[in-house]
């Protein structure tokens, strides 16, 4: 199959919003050269003895797959060498992706697949405040637009370390500040008003159990204007700053445990307090409402506004295991 895709790609890092990024980038170039690619995404634990030889297997209609394996560390022995194998010889109708933390967790993934010689896309975790403000300039950069020293630093410091709220968050400002450029003004302005009317607040009344508040914010975000997307990138930030706060090591306190999940310390104090009613599997079930509504907003549905208010709702309702 002629395409920029590589046959076989490992993935390799912990940043989740990179390496995302990069699985796209597979997956657009193989679907750039073939849009009748049909395209798999897995789950490491979840993948059985023998998937791999049926899904790159050709097809009598002349249908090509891309194979998408997430949280590789997980893969079962036997089925690493069916992978480590197929990457030595890897077929001309299939392109597979896999994507692999790093650690030692499935290492003789990573070395076979190193060896046989896939593709390998090494993705590093951003754990200095200066990359960050690297990371919001590119942003900006990307969507045409220009940030000063003073205005990243504004924003990295409003919004927390986390990727995927800051790219929402530049998201945002690019497409809602007037002019080429974004100066501190008009971030402070920005998250004193309509940020905090919008998706940020839905998500802080939702994961506090504040349906009625929680719905009233969603539709007024709505009415404003908010695109859907939106809301639902602050949903999965409140979540996702759930699920790491309440992960974290019991012994840390104050700025190492800051330090530790990348928050600043404010933030950490907020989500502890909104942690009050949470338990692993409400939160486990909050973050599948979430990533449906992903899917729903993005094309997979035919109502955003349904979308978000029934993920409010599942939100709030798992936080007590209601």
């Amino acid at each position: 199959m002629a395409t920029d895709a590589a046959p076989v790609t490992l993935v390799i890092g912990d940043e989740e919003l990179l390496a995302d990024r990069a699985i796209g980038a597979v997956v657009a170039a193989a679907r750039g050269a073939d849009p009748t690619s049909q395209v798999h995404d897995l789950t490491g634990g979840k993948v059985e003895s023998g998937e791999l030889t049926r899904l790159t297997s050709p097809s009598l209609f002349g249908d090509r797959s891309v194979i998408v394996v997430r949280a590789a560390q997980d893969l079962v022995k036997d089925v690493i060498a069916e992978f480590v194998t197929y990457a030595r010889s890897p077929s001309p109708d299939a392109v597979v992706v896999l994507a692999h933390p790093g650690g030692v967790k499935g290492k003789a993934l990573v070395d076979g697949l190193k060896k046989a010689g896939a593709a390998v896309v090494t993705v590093t975790k951003l754990t200095k405040p200066g990359e960050r403000l690297d990371f919001i300039r590119a942003e900006m950069r990307a969507s045409g637009r220009t940030i000063g020293a003073e205005a990243a630093q504004a924003l990295l410091d409003a919004v927390g370390s986390d990727l995927r709220e800051l790219a929402a968050a530049c998201s945002q400002l690019a497409f809602d500040t007037p002019g080429k450029a974004v100066s501190e003004a008009a971030v402070a302005r920005y998250h004193r008003g309509r940020a905090e009317v919008s998706g940020f607040t839905v998500a802080d009344k939702a994961v506090e159990g504040r349906l009625g508040e929680a719905l009233e914010q969603l539709r007024w975000a709505l009415s404003t204007g908010v695109a859907p997307v939106l809301i639902v990138s602050a949903l999965a930030g409140g979540v996702r700053s759930l699920a790491k706060v309440g992960d974290a090591p019991r012994n840390l306190r104050g700025g190492q445990l800051a330090g530790h999940l990348g928050m600043p310390p404010w933030k950490v104090d907020r989500v502890r307090r909104q942690l009050n009613g949470w338990g692993p599997e409400g939160l486990a079930r909050a973050i599948q409402a979430v990533a449906a509504a992903d899917e729903q907003v993005k094309g997979g549905g035919t109502d955003p506004a349904y979308a978000l208010e029934r993920t409010v709702q599942v939100i709030v309702a798992s936080r007590t295991g209601r």
